[in-house]
């Protein structure tokens, strides 16, 4: 088990689903390298930090440049000590059909949402290796193993992760490392990137339903931190999208092809003039939260279960252990 306080690094650290994770290990003190694109909000991210009970280092980042991407790490190191934890969460995206996109929006996402986490994966690994010690944390997504229209570079690049993510396992238990590398996939979650998100749709863009808010990831990503599991399932509707693909994928394109478009799009129309994030990142203060709070779940029943599953067996077994012995003393009674 890791020292307390433990040294966190977050990207994507600014808002959204990367903010509920950050207050998730400031509440158990941790000292935390907030990496995100704006010094502002930042900023205001560390202040909530400090309040929580932690302690926060921010670095002004764009995961898409690795020389940045290391020269951060290295000041988390100098200013908290050995890194500990590094999750990587920062993401960008683009809904569009894909004979839309241009090469640059698809180049633009790649950077960002695969290799940013290939970035990040190098950085904690250099400095991890050293000591044989610590976790990595990749923020994946059901769309890790099931596509969907309208988001293909984001899919693209959450398919990769996963690829590379596994890869990367396997040469660490080559090597017998101590070092963990884990996968946590997301269901749709309430967080600002659909306010934010460039967007051809010509109604505003939705997490396709169920929506959880992102505090029910966050925890997902606390304990993934902590136990060695290869990979942590968020809601029941990642685990039905993610098995149903694996058993029947054409089903899926045929459901998709004809609920996909209208599934992640409101009634509301879009101003496709407001700022988007692809490039700069949105001025203004963004939480964890989107503004899907009336129809967002506060809690997941499977992840609950997942998360507690040693104890759901153990308490199985003993009600079968039970069961078993009652009806043996029974028939020694006859």
């Amino acid at each position: 088990m890791y020292k307390n306080p433990e040294v966190v690094v977050v990207t994507g650290a600014r808002a959204g689903l990367g903010r509920a994770i950050v207050e998730a290990f400031a509440r158990r003190g941790a000292r935390i390298g907030l990496i995100a694109r704006g010094e502002e909000s930042l900023l205001e991210v560390a202040q909530e930090v400090a309040q929580l009970g932690g302690k926060a280092l921010v670095l002004p980042t764009d995961v898409a440049d690795p020389v940045a991407v290391d020269a951060a790490a290295e000041k988390v190191e100098e200013y908290f000590g050995p890194i500990d934890i590094w999750v990587n969460d920062a993401m960008t995206s683009v809904f569009s059909p894909f004979s839309d996109m241009s090469a640059q929006e698809y180049q633009r996402v790649t950077e960002v949402c695969y290799l940013g986490f290939v970035y990040g994966t190098m950085a904690a690994l250099k400095r991890m290796q050293l000591r044989d010690h610590g976790t990595i944390v990749q923020v994946g997504s059901a769309l890790a193993y099931r596509g969907i229209p309208l988001q293909s570079a984001y899919c693209g690049a959450k398919h990769a992760i996963q690829g590379f993510t596994e890869a990367v396992r396997c040469e660490l238990m080559h090597d017998h490392s101590k070092i963990w590398i884990t996968m946590v996939q997301m269901p749709a979650l309430n967080t600002p990137q659909f306010q934010w998100v460039k967007s051809r749709l010509p109604h505003q863009a939705q997490p396709v339903p169920p929506i959880f808010q992102p505090e029910v990831g966050a925890e997902a990503v606390y304990y993934a931190a902590h136990h060695r599991r290869r990979e942590i399932f968020v809601g029941g509707s990642t685990l039905i999208a993610i098995v149903g693909n694996h058993f029947f994928p054409n089903v899926g394109d045929w459901y998709l092809a004809r609920t996909g478009y209208r599934g992640q799009q409101t009634s509301q129309p879009d101003n496709h003039d407001r700022p988007n994030n692809l490039w700069e990142p949105v001025q203004g203060a963004f939480g964890a939260h989107g503004r899907f709070d009336q129809s967002s779940l506060a809690n997941s029943t499977q992840l609950w279960a997942t998360l507690h599953r040693n104890a759901l067996v153990a308490g199985v077994g003993a009600v079968v252990a039970g069961a078993v012995a009652l009806a043996t003393m029974t028939g020694r009674s006859r």
